[in-house]
C-alpha cells in the first residue's frame, strides 16, 4: 500500500500568504507541475490524500460551502489532468480550540489510514509533502518520509530555526514525485536523507 499525504496551499495550488486563506475560487491557481505530479503518482498506484488545516472557516474569513465549491473544482481540474485524489481532509479548527485533527496533530492522518482499512504507516510506503515546518512535524509524527517543497510559505535560509528537519528538501511537487517515483531527471534535490544515492 503507497501513500502520498499532500498539503494543498504552497504545494498543489499558490501560497495565498502568511495569514492569507484561499478565500474563493478565483483566488485559486495551480502551481506549474502539481497537476502533472499527481498525474505521475496517480498513475504509480499511490493513494494520494489532501490534509490541509483551513482555519479560515472557524476564523469567519469564509464558509465551508465555499471550501467544498474550491474543493469540487480543485478536484475537477486533477480528474480532468488524469489524477486522482482518494480524499481531501480539512481541519477547519484554530490552535487554540485544540482539536486532534489540526497538523501537527494526526487526527486527518488516522482517518485517512481508516478509508484504507486501517493500513500502517512506514518510511518507505507512505510520504508526506508541505511547504511548512508544520507539516514536516506532521509527516514525523505520522512516521511518514517528510519531503519539504520551496514552493510555498517556508524558505531555505531558515533552516537553522528549523525545530524539524525533513527528508528531503526540494523545489516544488514535481520534483518531490519524481524522487518519489525514482526517475531519472537533471534538477538536482536541495537536499537530500543519507540513504538516496540519486536524485
Amino acid at each position: 500500500m503507497k501513500i502520498i499525504f499532500l498539503d494543498r496551499d504552497g504545494v498543489i495550488n499558490r501560497y495565498p500568504g502568511r495569514k492569507k486563506y484561499v478565500t474563493k475560487l478565483r483566488e485559486f491557481h495551480f502551481l506549474p507541475g502539481s497537476l502533472e505530479a499527481i498525474k505521475k503518482l496517480s498513475q504509480a498506484k499511490f493513494n494520494i490524500f489532501v490534509i490541509s488545516n483551513q482555519a479560515g472557516v472557524n476564523k469567519g474569513i469564509f464558509t465551508k460551502n465555499k471550501l467544498q465549491h474550491i474543493t469540487k473544482n480543485m478536484l475537477e481540474k486533477i480528474r480532468l489532468g488524469k489524477g486522482r485524489i482518494r480524499s481531501v481532509l480539512y481541519c477547519i479548527h484554530q490552535e487554540a480550540d485544540n482539536c486532534s485533527c489540526r497538523k501537527p496533530k494526526l487526527g486527518l492522518i488516522e482517518k485517512a489510514l481508516r478509508i484504507l482499512g486501517n493500513k500502517k504507516i512506514t518510511k518507505k510506503n507512505a510520504f508526506f509533502v508541505g511547504d511548512s515546518i508544520l507539516d514536516m512535524a506532521t509527516g514525523k509524527n505520522a512516521g511518514c518520509s517528510t519531503m519539504l517543497v520551496l514552493s510555498g510559505k517556508e524558505r531555505q535560509h531558515n533552516k537553522r530555526n528549523w525545530k524539524v528537519k525533513p527528508d528531503y528538501i526540494v523545489k516544488d511537487l514535481l520534483t518531490a514525485s519524481k524522487i518519489i517515483l525514482n526517475e531519472n531527471f537533471d534538477y538536482p534535490c536541495l537536499s537530500r536523507s543519507r540513504t538516496q544515492t540519486r536524485c
